[in-house]
């Protein structure tokens, strides 16, 4: 697995623990950090603090976009997984939203239900229609 693989996988589960445990995420982030087993890449610490940063913004653009469903009716590691990938399609210029969108399936391949990558896919796809502006 990639390294930039591996670290989306460490912010889902910080993300995914955070959620299920009613945590603070810095916190938590801080304490994983800390423990060091497994270590958090710098990519992870960017992606979990990124999505606490924009949480508000990021959780409105979810809800808006999550056909039929609300955010506390999702699978929680899905929300996790919607998360930390619309942070990255959003804010992370580094990266090209088509691999961000490609890796949010591939961790709901390997996490999640038989469901949830189609769902994850056309949840993203409709965000970045919807947010970024076609040249």
């Amino acid at each position: 697995m990639a390294a930039r693989s591996k670290a989306r996988k460490r912010a889902v589960d910080v993300l995914y623990e955070a959620d299920v445990r009613g945590r603070d995420r810095r916190a938590l982030l801080e304490e994983r950090v800390a423990d060091g087993h497994p270590p958090i890449p710098e990519h992870a610490v960017r992606l979990v603090e990124g999505v606490e940063e924009h949480a508000g913004r990021i959780d409105a653009l979810i809800a808006a976009h999550a056909a039929n469903w609300t955010l506390d009716r999702l699978p929680d590691v899905d929300r996790a997984i919607l998360r930390m990938a619309v942070y990255e399609l959003l804010w992370a210029d580094d990266v090209p939203d088509a691999v961000v969108i490609d890796e949010a399936v591939e961790l709901a391949k390997a996490l999640s239900t038989d469901d949830s990558p189609a769902y994850i896919n056309g949840v993203l796809g409709a965000i970045l229609a919807a947010e970024v502006p076609t040249s």
